[in-house]
């Protein structure tokens, strides 16, 4: 800590936006750091008008880096999800967005020594307790933003980083189906609850007397869409074994609904009701992961490349790329690949200054 102030790096990380800190530059107290964190961002306020966040679950997250206690990482990243209207956090969630921002990071903070063109860190996902490696590019030692990779939700184009994910299956619910079944009927809708990465909650969009074509301002102000969304996320957590998910983010909602664009499937999803722009990484994966069981709800929508892993998700600006083969005839199934490309920017680097805390 500087003064009053704090060293912290804003970056956009995929389709999000958050604050990074070396784990150092925090209080070692987790309730401190906590409320430290909730102060910086301004949460507790629609506008988050006192903090830095951006009003928007979105622009609300925050990476905490460190040197890896762990053997075969070079990072640890813990992932914290930050309330907008209500001064919540949590970090029973990864965010694959956050996550393309922290090699750079890394290497910008003096973590990992980058390679002449390129490095790969070896980041611990501590939410999950999972490793994934992050492949990007350093010219002469030093992240480069600028490049020719285009992701949707995000303007203009950056330099490509490299994910590549292993032993998620499960990372928030310990089993790849947290309820041990494909499909289940929550309150008379077909869903799949699957955990690759994200625990997500996967049913169609016509269940909710949706086509999966509704503008996103429909959705945002469809207060029954909302209520049933909700009804169906507590059930399906309590049966996910995540207990009481009533002040969470997960699960995630996934509504499913045929391709409109050439992709394999349509998708809206919610975190934990507002309707998300696009999709998040580990969610995409995850949704990637269901159409590929026989016999999840909406798998008979999705249309599946005939060779290859690589799988597009449509969603509502755009589309997502992911990489995800399985064995689906093992019991449970097991994944055996998953990799996705983001994009990251620096935005700013420098001092944040929270408001006072009431002792």
């Amino acid at each position: 800590m500087t003064g009053d102030g704090v060293r912290c790096m804003l970056m956009r990380g995929g389709t999000s936006k958050g604050l990074y800190f070396l784990a150092a530059d925090l209080p070692a107290d987790a309730g401190e750091r906590d409320t430290l964190l909730l102060a910086m961002m301004g949460s507790g306020h629609p506008m988050q008008v006192d903090g830095v966040g951006g009003a928007h679950p979105l622009a609300s997250k925050v990476a905490v880096v460190s040197p890896s206690r762990r053997a075969g990482a070079d990072v640890d990243y813990l992932f914290l999800q930050l309330g907008v209207d209500e001064p919540t956090i949590t970090d029973r969630q990864n965010c694959g967005n956050i996550l393309a921002g922290v090699g750079p990071f890394a290497v910008e903070r003096g973590l990992i020594r980058a390679g002449p063109r390129s490095t790969t860190a070896r980041i611990h996902m501590v939410n999950s307790h999972t490793v994934v490696s992050a492949t990007f590019a350093t010219p002469a030692g030093v992240p480069r933003y600028a490049g020719d990779t285009a992701i949707a939700g995000v303007p203009g184009t950056a330099a490509p980083i490299l994910l590549r994910f292993a032993g998620t299956a499960g990372s928030a619910t310990g089993s790849l189906l947290p309820t041990g079944r494909v499909s289940d009927v929550i309150g008379g809708v077909e869903v799949s609850c699957v955990d690759n990465g994200m625990p997500v909650v996967v049913a169609r969009a016509s269940d909710f007397g949706l086509t999966g074509a509704e503008p996103h301002q429909e959705l945002a102000g469809n207060e029954d869409l909302a209520a049933r969304v909700q009804a169906l996320r507590l059930a399906a957590g309590e049966l996910m074994g995540l207990g009481d998910v009533s002040g969470l983010s997960v699960p995630k909602t996934t509504l499913v609904s045929a391709p409109r664009d050439g992709g394999a499937i349509g998708t809206q999803t919610f975190i934990p009701v507002r309707p998300h722009t696009s999709i998040g990484v580990l969610g995409a994966v995850t949704v990637a992961t269901a159409l590929l069981l026989p016999g999840a709800a909406g798998a008979e929508l999705a249309r599946l490349p005939a060779s290859g892993y690589v799988i597009d998700i449509e969603h509502p600006s755009g589309h997502l790329e992911v990489e995800v083969e399985i064995d689906a005839a093992g019991d449970p199934p097991r994944v055996l690949r998953a990799g996705v490309v983001r994009t990251a920017r620096k935005l700013f680097d420098g001092t944040i200054y929270p408001a006072p805390i009431a002792p």
